[in-house]
């Protein structure tokens, strides 16, 4: 199977409709050999910073030696950066072999009455097949959606649950409560492993609380608001925290402070679960790690920033980064969405600091919001919207509309932030 064909059957798996639940997955992973039972995970569930956190953990454990798998979604600039380990995406020729061994599986289920898996299923089951054929001594895992029907709940050896930020997403599949919804993410809280969290708003935290209890597990609440002697900068930060002085990120974004506590404090509960790491590796960690789309620096005089801010919550972190980074700036906006996330409430905490907004549709994507009818929704807010009809000629007007001392920022769906850094460096 050349690498095409790989793509081109996994996309091909959009057509199945989700259906919450682990019977499928189960069923996948058990004609592959159950490869996720001879591997150790880091879950990590929660509505905004999930990547971020991913990032920093994977970051620092390989600086310490483990071989460090990481599984991630949606990617930002190509499908097998979803698939890492030690921060290198899946090769091109174990993703082929790979895909070949799951359309097996998955042809089997078919012929015999199985529902056919999802396209988040498959690319979950693929993710466990390579790390446990390559051997990794800890994979951290990132769910899709949810918690306790996620796919990537099958596993069962964790060390560490961490729950992120809780906040309204996903409604229609999660809950129309705060309660409901953390409920859903807390599913992914096994019997006795750690648990470590930061940042709930009250009702969420009761819950996360309560299911900790039940499962017998140690809850560590990591004080990020501890954080101190913080000093901003858009390409790099510094903070001091849970006794380390000093402690360097380069992700920008008022937000990533908060982020990497919480990654520090999970790297410093591992150790009790046989994962310990230095001091120097979790520096070191923290320092390198990259994580494209959150508040990116592609381009200077003028700033481009692109972000993937695509719910309430994010949009009021990206809001309070453009306060603090950029009080005073012009900017111009480029925006798209998918037409289930609440780009109402996203327009309404940002449009004030643009001068002019300009609208895309997110390619090749089925709930893509036209950048026609987001542009009207924008109308009746702010008077200086304009559509789109493409990336390329997004880019270019922006880039026409800012003097070198302006702001463009993009954001919205992560799903066309990938493409358009690559038109944006381009031109």
């Amino acid at each position: 199977m050349t690498y095409q064909k790989a793509m081109d059957y996994l996309e091909s798996a959009d057509r199945f409709r989700i259906v919450p639940g682990l019977d499928s997955i189960k069923e996948l992973c058990r004609r592959l050999g159950n490869p996720q039972d001879a591997l150790q995970f880091v879950h990590v569930a929660g509505t905004n910073g999930k990547g971020s956190l991913t990032a920093y953990v994977s970051s620092i454990l390989k600086e310490e030696g483990y071989k460090t798998g990481r599984f991630v979604s949606p990617a930002v600039f190509e499908f097998r950066e979803q698939i890492q380990i030690n921060g290198r995406p899946v090769t091109k020729k174990a993703l082929c072999e790979g895909v070949e061994v799951l359309k097996n599986a998955c042809d089997s289920m078919t012929k015999e009455g199985f529902a056919h898996p999802t396209y988040f299923e498959m690319i979950t089951a693929l993710a466990f097949w390579y790390f446990e054929k390559q051997g990794c001594d800890i994979v951290v895992l990132e769910t899709g959606m949810g918690g306790l029907l996620d796919a990537t709940n099958l596993i069962t050896s964790v060390k560490a649950a961490v729950l992120t930020p809780i906040s309204m997403d996903h409604m229609k599949f999660l809950g129309n409560t705060l309660g409901e919804i953390a409920a859903q993410k807390a599913g992914i809280i096994k019997e006795g492993c750690q648990v470590i969290t930061a940042g709930q708003k009250k009702e969420a935290m009761e819950v996360i609380c309560r299911t900790a209890e039940e499962k017998g597990c140690e809850l560590t609440v990591a004080d990020v608001d501890s954080a101190v002697h913080i000093r901003y900068g858009i390409e790099k930060q510094r903070f001091d925290f849970a006794g380390y002085k000093n402690l360097e990120i380069s992700l920008a974004g008022t937000c990533q402070i908060t982020n990497a506590a919480l990654a520090v404090e999970t790297v410093k509960t591992l150790g009790k679960c046989g994962f310990p790491v230095k001091e120097t590796a979790l520096r070191k960690g923290l320092k390198q790690t990259v994580w494209p789309g959150r508040f990116t620096v592609v381009g200077k005089k003028p700033w481009f920033i692109v972000d993937g801010a695509h719910n309430e919550d994010a949009a009021v972190k990206l809001a309070q980064s453009l306060e603090f980074y950029f009080p005073g700036k012009r900017m111009i906006f480029i925006m798209g969405v998918l037409r289930d996330k609440e780009h109402e409430k996203m327009v309404a905490l940002t449009h004030r600091f643009a001068d002019q907004i300009i609208t895309v549709t997110p390619p090749e994507n089925q709930r893509a919001m036209s950048a026609y009818e987001l542009a009207e929704e924008i109308a009746g807010v702010h008077p200086d919207v304009t559509a789109a009809d493409s990336l390329e000629e997004a880019v270019e007007m922006s880039r026409l509309l800012a003097g070198k001392d302006d702001v463009i920022l993009a954001f919205g769906s992560l799903s066309y932030l990938g493409r358009l850094i690559r038109i944006a460096e381009k031109q």
